[in-house]
């Protein structure tokens, strides 16, 4: 007797952004496109789930509420998580901020810049986290 071949579990993208309307956007264009989510409104937060969760990758605003940004989830990650820092896409509408541009320099993560065109989006997504399965 063969045992049909188990799919492997997707693993969800995270998703860090405080603003519901923004979240909400992404999180669909991302589900439309394959990927399950999970959402969360803090940095903070999301150190909590990066901790004991599996990702495949996250999508981070660059200033979220809190006290904990995109640039400190990603000392995080690369300090906890490094299998996942380079699966960390920043998203944000304040691009030319200096240190927004000193944070992006020091990760190496690509970036996004509010609004986006979904298809520029996935394709940054698809590059650096992989193909939804």
């Amino acid at each position: 007797m063969t045992v049909p071949a188990m799919k492997p579990a997707t693993l969800p993208v995270l998703l860090i952004e405080d603003e519901p309307a923004v979240m909400a956007y992404v999180r669909a264009v991302l589900e439309r496109s394959g990927y399950q989510v999970v959402c969360i409104e803090s940095g903070v937060e999301a150190l909590h789930l990066l901790a004991s969760g599996e990702f495949l990758g996250v999508v981070s605003d660059m200033r979220t509420p809190g006290g904990v940004d995109g640039g400190d989830v990603h000392a995080w990650i690369a300090e906890h998580r490094p299998e996942l820092a380079s699966r960390l896409v920043f998203i944000t509408g304040d691009i030319a901020n200096e240190e927004t541009v000193a944070t992006l320099r020091k990760t190496g993560a690509p970036c996004v810049e509010k609004p986006f065109r979904v298809k520029q989006f996935i394709s940054v997504i698809e590059k650096t986290i992989g193909k939804a399965s």
